[in-house]
C-alpha cells in the first residue's frame, strides 16, 4: 500500500471559460490571442503558440463563435499588406482571463499555506467516499502480519485501540501492499457477526470477540439489527433473527460481545 504521507500533497489548478457546454478558451488559447495582438499576424501568433496556421484559425473562429461577437479581426491590403489584430472585445477578454488567472493564483497559494491541514484531513474525506455494500466499515492501523501457510494473518488496530483479526491468502496481502504501520479498511458484513453474552458466547467465532453495550436494536420483518458500541467509539452493526435476539436476552443497555471470524474480515486500501 502506498504511504498516504510518503508523497506531499500539491494543490494546482487551470481556468478556463465556458459558455453553456462549449470550451471558450483555457491557456492555449488565451495565450494565441496574446500572440496575435502582439504580432499582429496570424501565421506569426500560430508559430509563437507552436500550432498550425489552420488549427490557429480554427481555434480563432470558435472563439469568435463561441464568444458571440468577433475576438479576432482581419484586415486585407493597405501598405502593411493587411494583418490581424485584437478586437476591443478580444483584449477585455484577455484582460480579464489574465485577472481571475491571478487571483486563481493568489488563492493556490493561500491553500498551499494550509497543506499542512490538508495533509492531515485529506485521508479520511477520501475514505469518506468509500462505497459498499458491507454495513461494518472500520479503518484502522496495521499492526501484526503473521504468516500461517497459504495464508497471513492480519492485525488491524482500530482508533480506539480494539484488534481486529482477519485471515487472506499472502498473496492477496502482498497484492494490497499490506506492511505493519500501514493504513487499511476491514469490512464486515452485518449477517457475519454474531452478539451473545455469558454462555451464549459458547460455539461462537473467537477469533474476534469484542465486547461491549447493546447502544440500539432496530426490528423488522422478524430479523433485529443491533448496534453494538464498543469502548474505544466504534460501533458494529449485527443482523440476527428475532428469536435468536430474544433468546439471548439482548436489550439496549446490556454488555454483549461481539463474536466474528477471521475469514469473515475483508481488508482493503485506499488506491
Amino acid at each position: 500500500m502506498r504511504n498516504e504521507t510518503s508523497d506531499a500533497l500539491q494543490v494546482s489548478g487551470s481556468l478556463w471559460l465556458h459558455r453553456g457546454a462549449s470550451s471558450l478558451g483555457g491557456q492555449a488559447r488565451i495565450a494565441l490571442l496574446e500572440h496575435i495582438a502582439s504580432h499582429g499576424s496570424i501565421t506569426a501568433a500560430a508559430k509563437a503558440a507552436g500550432m498550425s496556421y489552420k488549427a490557429a484559425w480554427d481555434a480563432v473562429d470558435a472563439m469568435n463563435q463561441l464568444a458571440g461577437e468577433p475576438l479576432v479581426a482581419r484586415s486585407t491590403g493597405g501598405r502593411g499588406g493587411g494583418g490581424t489584430r485584437l478586437t476591443a472585445r478580444g483584449a477585455k477578454l484577455v484582460a480579464a482571463f489574465r485577472a481571475v488567472e491571478a487571483a486563481q493564483q493568489q488563492f493556490l497559494a493561500r491553500v498551499a499555506n494550509d497543506l499542512e491541514h490538508f495533509d492531515e484531513q485529506w485521508p479520511v474525506i477520501a475514505r469518506l467516499g468509500l462505497q459498499t455494500s458491507a454495513r461494518n466499515q472500520l479503518h484502522g492501523t496495521i499492526t501484526g502480519i503473521r504468516r500461517c501457510g497459504v495464508n497471513d494473518e492480519v492485525t488491524l488496530t482500530l482508533p480506539g485501540g480494539e484488534a481486529i483479526t482477519a485471515s487472506l491468502t499472502h498473496h492477496s496481502a502482498q497484492s494490497l501492499g499490506l506492511a505493519t504501520g500501514g493504513q487499511a479498511f476491514a469490512l464486515i458484513k452485518a449477517p457475519w457477526i454474531e452478539v451473545a453474552r455469558g454462555a451464549d458466547l459458547a460455539g461462537l467465532p473467537t477469533a474476534n470477540r469484542l465486547s461491549g453495550t447493546v447502544d440500539a436494536i432496530a426490528d423488522d420483518a422478524g430479523q433485529a439489527e443491533v448496534i453494538l458500541a464498543l469502548p474505544g467509539g466504534t460501533r458494529l452493526a449485527a443482523v440476527m433473527p428475532q428469536e435468536t435476539l430474544t433468546a439471548r436476552g439482548l436489550t439496549v443497555g446490556v454488555g454483549a460481545t461481539a463474536a466474528f471470524a477471521a475469514v469473515s474480515v475483508i481488508i482493503g486500501v485506499m488506491a
